[in-house]
């Protein structure tokens, strides 16, 4: 049986100037633990259950949705044509119809998958010891911004939106997270997040990151 899952989801910092420009704009977050693993039998059915419904017609109709809709949207308003850089559900979607499923990648990477698949709302994970205790928000580059650890990094142009900690930058906004912060073999725990944008209803992205944690616990 699966256990239940309380979900405390916290809600993000934005940058004010950026607040100003997108006033819906959101980000909400919350840790989890997790572990190297194939999906549980449970996960990976349900898996293949979605790649039944997910055809050509249904990939089609993604951007007449409402939530779909919502994101190209957004894209458009910060400089992002949706038709070259897609979003996560458009993405995933052609994914499966090249693939001619949706390919189970491990525990992690099916959660993630499935909760998009399920809400429209991407989710994405942060190895979580290497984010600042005060948790994360959205802001916009500055001069000397690198994208990642230390170690890891690349140098970022100003006035790019980004998910960043206290500390430094993690990805770019709808972009996957730098070498050196996203999830490796050796973490444990992780932090997820995911962005709200006008048209995209609160409770969609408490229920995308709901399902990826309600995944993992059951993992």
């Amino acid at each position: 049986m699966t256990e239940e899952v309380d979900l405390c989801a916290a809600p993000g910092w934005i940058e004010p100037r950026v607040h100003t420009e997108f006033p819906l704009l959101g980000l909400d977050w919350v840790t989890a633990e997790t572990r190297p693993a194939d999906s549980p039998r449970d996960l990976g059915r349900r898996l293949r259950d979605l790649s039944n419904t997910y055809r050509g017609a249904s990939v089609l109709a993604i951007r007449q949705r409402p939530v779909g809709h919502a994101y190209r949207v957004f894209f458009r308003e910060i400089g992002l044509d949706p038709d070259v850089t897609r979003t996560p559900l458009e993405q995933a979607a052609l994914e499966r119809l090249m693939h001619g499923q949706f390919v189970s990648r491990g525990l992690l990477e099916d959660a993630l998958l499935v909760a998009l698949i399920e809400t429209g709302v991407g989710v994405w994970a942060l190895d979580a010891d290497v984010v600042d205790v005060g948790g994360l928000g959205i802001r916009t580059t500055l001069a000397g911004d690198r994208l990642g650890s230390a170690d890891h990094g690349g140098d970022l142009e100003a006035g790019r939106l980004v998910v960043a900690d206290s500390q430094r930058p993690h990805a770019l906004l709808f972009g996957e997270p730098a070498a050196g912060v996203a999830p490796t073999a050796h973490t444990d725990r992780v932090m997820l997040f995911a962005v709200r944008v006008e048209g995209v209803p609160a409770i969609h992205v408490e229920e995308a990151l709901w399902i990826c944690v309600e995944a993992l616990n059951a993992g």
